[in-house]
């Protein structure tokens, strides 16, 4: 429990992260990110906007979204993309 008495669940506060992500990332690039779902180790999005057939669509899911989780998340160990599923 936090200090006002609220608890948040591991999948609300990285939904919270991802919307944050979302936000940098649709700002400066253009693109989005969503949280698909979470299984306690696996983190699914799925990327929009300009992300679509950019060619650095990789490094956005490794450097900015799937960095980005795991210092926040260590227990994460895998961030998959499934935009084109």
């Amino acid at each position: 429990m936090n200090d006002i008495g609220l608890e948040f669940s591991t999948e609300e506060r990285l939904r919270a992260l991802i919307d944050t992500l979302d936000a940098y990332i649709n700002h400066y690039h253009g693109g989005n990110v969503e949280l698909v779902g979470f299984d306690g180790k696996t983190v699914t999005v799925r990327l929009g906007g300009a992300c679509n057939g950019c060619p650095l669509t990789s490094t956005t899911l490794n450097g900015w979204v799937a960095g980005t989780l795991r210092q926040f998340f260590p227990e994460i160990e895998h961030v998959v993309d499934v935009s084109d599923q």
